[in-house]
């Protein structure tokens, strides 16, 4: 068995500066803006003083992100708030797109991820500079001298790549995963079949009777798993029989159900997670750039 993880697809070639290819990732984050942008124009017009209930839950959702924010960096960077929001959105839908088949997930992509870290390490080297100054800046990297200079230098370097790597490697490992998986079950149902089906039509219907059996036995009784093995040996029976009769053959039967389950952790929950992860610690370190006000002033 062979397993094969590329890259995201190229489309084309836009034959200018020596040709932009647009690969699938483009093509799934220019969905994701325009989804964001559209439902953005289509929530936040016509804003009523009774509101319904979508925008109950927008103004709900937008008080929690501002509450979150302002209690990570303090109420003087509540500004900050739609950069947030805009970054956890974006990554939380990039991931859930890739559910879809069709479209790549763009969180999948170390590109994506790496070019939100590194706009959010340039949003903290700006505001250190519009604080401090470019020498207070440096300041940083050059006390003490031939002692945290290197380290200072390693940190700064690292934050970005760390943050893109993390976040990237928990979704391309996740989509990983479920591929091994579909393979395996695929090469599983074709043992599986095969070994029921070269018996005779006698087994198929024993097998199909016997998941019958159970799963009727498991609703009367209300037993999760006799209901559980029962549907299983059921399918396993039918679909037998019909690759015995040459009517349906080489279906992989058993990829149904169990990937999908995979999937709602890997995509939904592990998604939400790491886009959470990923906008805390943006916050975390911006704030560190942005301190209250007497903060600065003190420091000057």
């Amino acid at each position: 068995m062979t397993i094969e993880v590329n890259g995201p697809k190229i489309y084309f070639n836009i034959p200018i500066f020596g040709g932009i290819p647009v690969t699938q990732t483009v093509v799934s984050y220019l969905l994701v803006t325009i989804i964001l942008c559209t439902a953005g124009i289509l929530l936040g017009k016509k804003l009523k003083k009774r509101p319904g209930r979508a925008q109950v839950l927008v103004e709900k959702g937008v008080s929690m992100l501002y509450n979150m924010v302002t209690e990570t960096m303090g109420a003087h960077n509540a500004h900050w708030a739609p950069y947030i929001g805009t970054l956890f959105l974006s990554s939380l839908l990039g991931s859930l797109i890739g559910m879809t088949g069709f479209f790549k997930s763009t969180t999948a992509d170390l590109s994506i991820t790496l070019t939100w870290a590194l706009m959010t390490s340039v949003l903290i080297w700006y505001h250190t500079i519009k604080n401090n100054g470019f020498l207070g800046w440096l300041k940083g990297f050059t006390e003490p001298i031939f002692v945290m200079t290197p380290m200072n230098l390693v940190s700064e370097i690292a934050q970005p790549i760390a943050m893109a790597f993390r976040h990237f490697g928990n979704v391309i490992g996740g989509g990983i995963i479920v591929t091994v998986l579909y393979a395996a079950l695929s090469t599983l149902s074709a043992v599986v079949l095969n070994a029921i089906s070269s018996n005779g039509i006698a087994v198929c219907l024993v097998v199909l009777a016997t998941g019958v059996l159970l799963l009727i036995f498991g609703i009367q009784k209300k037993k999760f798993l006799f209901k559980l093995l029962g549907i299983i040996l059921s399918v396993l029976g039918a679909f037998a029989f019909l690759e015995l009769e040459g009517i349906l053959t080489g279906v992989p039967i058993l990829q149904v159900g169990i990937p999908a389950i995979l999937s709602l952790y890997f995509d939904i929950f592990s998604g939400g997670i790491q886009a959470f992860v990923f906008c805390l610690l943006s916050m975390v370190y911006i704030s560190s750039a942005c301190p209250p006000p007497e903060e600065q002033a003190a420091g000057h």
